[in-house]
This record gives C-alpha cells, sequence and structure tokens, in this order.
C-alpha cells in the first residue's frame, strides 16, 4: 500500500536458528515462545544491565530480543482472537 510504512527489525546475532522458538499449545491455541536457551540469554542480560550495565552492542542485543518478544506477542494475540472468533462462529 503506498504511504504505509512497514516495521522490520534485525534479529541478534546471538539468536540461535535452531530451535529459538518453542510451540506451545494453550487452551487450543498455538502459542510462540522463545525458547529456553534465548529466554536464559535475555536473563543474563537483564542481571548484567542491572549489576553493571550493558556494552552498546549488548544494548543492541537486548533491544533486537525486546523486539522480537514483541513480535512473538502480537502473533499469539493474532492466534487467540482467531480462535475465539472461530469459537463465537461455531457455537452461535
Amino acid at each position: 500500500m503506498p504511504g504505509t510504512a512497514i516495521a522490520t527489525f534485525q534479529l541478534p546475532d546471538t539468536l540461535p536458528r535452531d530451535r529459538a522458538v518453542e510451540l506451545d499449545l494453550v487452551e487450543g491455541v498455538l502459542i510462540f515462545r522463545a525458547s529456553q536457551t534465548v529466554r536464559d540469554r535475555i536473563e543474563t542480560l537483564l542481571e548484567k544491565q542491572q549489576a553493571l550495565g550493558l556494552t552498546e552492542a549488548e544494548e543492541l542485543e537486548l533491544s533486537q530480543y525486546e523486539e522480537l518478544d514483541d513480535y512473538l506477542s502480537l502473533q499469539n494475540r493474532l492466534a487467540r482472537n482467531y480462535f475465539l472468533t472461530q469459537q463465537e462462529k461455531a457455537g452461535g
């Protein structure tokens, strides 16, 4: 669409390309979650941020992980809303 900005983001270089995201079925809805490896890295960055502060590269990495988390949250909300809409249509 002309005049529409598309948000893009860059994945962190430290993001494992294999098994970075886990799938979970919650109340019939497929949910995307960051893998334990990714959650551990985020926790490490947050702890270091509190204790010592982060380097510029680490700040960027944490920011990229936050963007990824926002994206996964959006996808989960869309999936949940679609599921609820389909349930309402089937029940009504």
